[in-house]
């Protein structure tokens, strides 16, 4: 028998819950009179435009409560980040809507407002709702309106530029509503003088704007400020980056922005944004890197860090963000080039095509990239990248064994190389090759005052680090060795060299005289990249040295397979080392039953 409180059978309870929320009302204006224009595309711009805002709306912690035809509703936990996910949304349907002519666009007015809701079953209810809703009403198409309220939570925290409307009369609310309308661009910036645009640089160019602090403590803006100086500071240590001084960017702090206005007031192809956000002894960080010529996303991350230990959280993820950046930059630049007429490119171009057959480590497609280099020596003899890429097409010829002539390339590599640096002396990636080159005639000592100068020009180059850790392996050091070659991989985890700095390892337990280690290492190195095959000179050795002569002379076979009439002469003859290294390689070698001449 059922107890008489109970809920007679087929009825359900609505459970109501109060809580203060943000809230975030939208809704397309003048939808009637494009749904009478075109009904079909009207409704695929709204459905494009509505995966754009909702997964916005996902990105900055909010929920969407009620969506009825053209309208949205939403709750955030703050004020700050509906505001902010409010301006976000408003710039990315204003670029999807660039190349659609103004009659057609569909255009979302938004509102937000603070208050105390009722939820039931997931939809939001109340008075507070009601004000979301008329102040998106009063907005412009494409703006943000701001309740008194929620104007107050956000105004010092982002400092943003507010048009004050004063007190509104709203349909069905009884008091009046004083409104706040963004501004979408600072008011200094907009005259005759900003009329111009700027010509972009002959190299990558680079904006880092203000980062954002979203904390809801205006005294945590200075983390936020800190942050983008840092990045500023380490992008100005790449010579191949033209970079943006800080007093420039910083003109643009507290303004909803568009990055193609940024890129054609500064003169810049991309543009960094980012955002600090502090939550208890938590900081999270994160950045992300536009093309501002046409606003499309290149890249993005999100960094996780303690207060506590916040200078040293700073380095790491500057850091982090330099590491990934500057490839990102070189491997967008390299497509663009792509996309360039062969007839039209410049030295530059030809840079950019070159380098993916230069980083290659692939004989055939190796060549075509000194070929691309040589255009470009041709095009500009001043211009230091290309004879430096054109060194290392050379050097690798001999590491690698396939040379026709070592002696030619040794000569053809230090000669570029040395010609490179005497027009470039400050460029972290011609020293780095010098480096290497030096390698080749065996001046281990001049090899490593080249990249420890790089690396004190660029502290945060993956590739200085491996061929660091070359240098020093050459000269000896294969405890530094190592350091380096793991401080490479740490800093482009994903790089394509990152099997190069495998080997290196287990080159330098080799020089150890670790030989089962290292034999481990370069097993990895060639499960990385099975072409690779040149590694086998060094594998066959270790496995002999280690005693384990039938992994050896399987090893050698697949060096002879690779290379026919390799010789132990010719294989040391190859392979950069002291004395004693070679005298243990040859040694492994011969007990692997290679021939001596």
């Amino acid at each position: 028998m059922r107890n008489g409180t109970e809920a007679p059978m087929g009825r359900q309870e609505h459970k109501v819950e109060r809580r203060l929320a943000a809230i975030f009302a939208a809704d397309v204006a003048g939808y009637s009179r494009l749904m009478e224009q075109d009904e079909v595309r009207t409704l695929h711009t709204l459905t494009s435009h509505r995966e754009i805002m909702d997964r916005r709306i996902a990105e900055h912690g909010g929920r969407i409560a009620n969506t009825a035809g053209d309208s949205v509703l939403a709750e955030f936990p703050s004020a700050v980040e509906a505001v902010q996910c409010a301006i976000d949304i408003q710039r990315a349907l204003a670029l999807a809507s660039q190349n659609t002519p103004e009659e057609r666009r569909v255009r979302f007015r938004i509102g937000v407002h603070i208050g105390d809701v009722m939820v039931r079953d997931g939809d939001l209810l109340g008075d507070g709702v009601n004000i979301a809703a008329r102040l998106e009403s009063i907005a412009d198409p494409g703006g943000v309106c701001l309740s008194e309220i929620a104007y107050g939570y956000v105004r010092r925290v982002m400092p943003l530029a507010f048009a004050d409307l004063g007190p509104q009369k709203v349909k069905n609310i009884e008091e009046t509503i004083r409104a706040y309308a963004l501004k979408t661009a600072s008011p200094a910036r907009v005259g005759k003088n900003q009329a111009k645009q700027l010509l972009l640089p002959d190299k990558p160019s680079i904006a880092v704007l203000p980062f954002i602090s979203m904390s809801g403590d205006p005294e945590q803006d200075y983390l936020a400020d800190s942050m983008a100086e840092e990045v500023i500071a380490a992008l100005s240590r790449f010579r191949s980056l033209f970079v943006i001084a800080r007093n420039s960017t910083f003109a643009y702090k507290g303004s909803a922005v568009d990055v193609r206005q940024v890129s054609r007031e500064l003169g810049v192809r991309y543009v960094l944004e980012g955002s600090v956000r502090k939550g208890g002894d938590r900081l999270r960080i994160i950045a992300q890197l536009i093309d501002a010529t046409n606003a499309s996303h290149i890249w993005s991350d999100r960094y996780d860090g303690e207060l506590a230990d916040i200078f040293d959280f700073q380095d790491r993820v500057t850091e982090a963000i330099i590491g990934t950046l500057e490839p990102t930059i070189t491997l967008s630049e390299i497509e663009r080039a792509k996309r360039k007429r062969p007839d039209s490119l410049d030295a530059y171009d030809c840079v950019m095509r070159a380098l993916p057959a230069v980083w290659s480590q692939d004989a055939e497609t190796t060549t075509e990239g000194l070929r691309l280099t040589e255009q470009a020596i041709a095009l500009d003899p001043t211009y230091a990248l290309p004879k430096a890429l054109a060194a290392w097409c050379h050097a690798q010829r001999v590491s690698y064994m396939r040379s026709l002539c070592p002696a030619k390339d040794r000569i053809k590599a230090i000669e570029l190389a040395q010609e490179a640096a005497s027009l470039d002396s400050n460029d972290p990636l011609v020293l780095t090759v010098l480096s290497a080159a030096f390698a080749l005639v065996r001046k281990f000592d001049l090899g490593l005052v080249a990249i420890e100068k790089a690396l004190a020009l660029d502290p945060n180059s993956a590739w200085a680090w491996l061929r660091s850790g070359w240098a020093n392996q050459y000269a000896g050091n294969p405890d530094r060795a190592i350091e380096h070659f793991q401080r490479s991989m740490r800093l482009s985890p994903l790089d394509p060299m990152h099997f190069n700095a495998l080997f290196g390892i287990g080159d330098a337990h080799f020089a150890r005289g670790q030989y089962d280690e290292a034999a481990h290492w370069i097993e990895q190195a060639l499960c990385e990249k099975p072409s690779a095959t040149w590694v086998y000179r060094l594998l066959t050795s270790a496995y002999a040295n280690a005693g384990r002569l039938e992994e050896a002379r399987q090893a050698a076979a697949r060096l002879l397979e690779a290379f026919p009439g390799m010789t132990v002469s010719r294989a040391v003859d190859a392979a950069p080392g002291n004395p004693m290294f070679l005298s243990r390689l040859a040694h492994g070698l011969r007990e692997a039953g290679l021939p001596e001449q």
